[in-house]
């Protein structure tokens, strides 16, 4: 790990100054893209990664990022229904377009207009999580409740529940 220099990286550092939250953005050589990357990159475990999962409102179009554990897989019925309006795909140029940010470094902050912002309650069971930085290189630790203070978004059970082999 060393210091940001990308400047999307940051401008997400400065964001969160003005936040007041005084954390250290950090990037790495190698991609964190997906959760599994970021935890071994920084020597945490997967779950203590809050990634990003964006989707399209269907009725609003509007960017709905879930921050989720990166543990869970994200149950969309249960998303749907926290943010009032069905679900459907978005694609990587509506993620870009939508939130300001490439897939793999989607942060939970600065987007240029307007999202729905879910949290996964599952977060709320660490000390530290780390989430996205703005590119699939950087990353940034905060408490969850740091993370809730500077989304203003709602704890919600977003996590896929195992399905029963039969």
């Amino acid at each position: 790990m060393k210091p940001a220099r990308h400047p999307t990286a940051l401008r997400t550092a400065q964001l969160l100054r003005d936040a007041g939250i005084d954390v250290a953005v950090v990037e790495f050589e190698q991609a964190t893209r997906t959760s599994a990357e970021a935890a071994a990159a920084i020597g945490c475990t997967v779950a203590e990664i809050a990634k990003s999962v964006v989707f399209r409102g269907r009725d609003s179009g509007l960017a709905i990022v879930v921050v989720a554990s990166g543990a869970n897989r994200v149950d969309e019925a249960r998303v749907a229904a926290a943010v009032g309006e069905p679900l459907a795909r978005a694609d990587a140029d509506f993620v870009r377009s939508a939130t300001g940010y490439a897939i793999g470094g989607v942060a939970p902050i600065g987007y240029p207009g307007t999202v729905k912002l879910v949290l996964d309650e599952d977060l709320r069971r660490f000390e530290t999580v780390w989430a996205a930085a703005g590119t699939p290189f950087s990353v940034f630790a905060l408490t969850p409740a740091q993370l809730q203070e500077i989304t203003a978004a709602a704890w919600v059970a977003v996590r896929q529940e195992a399905r029963a082999r039969s």
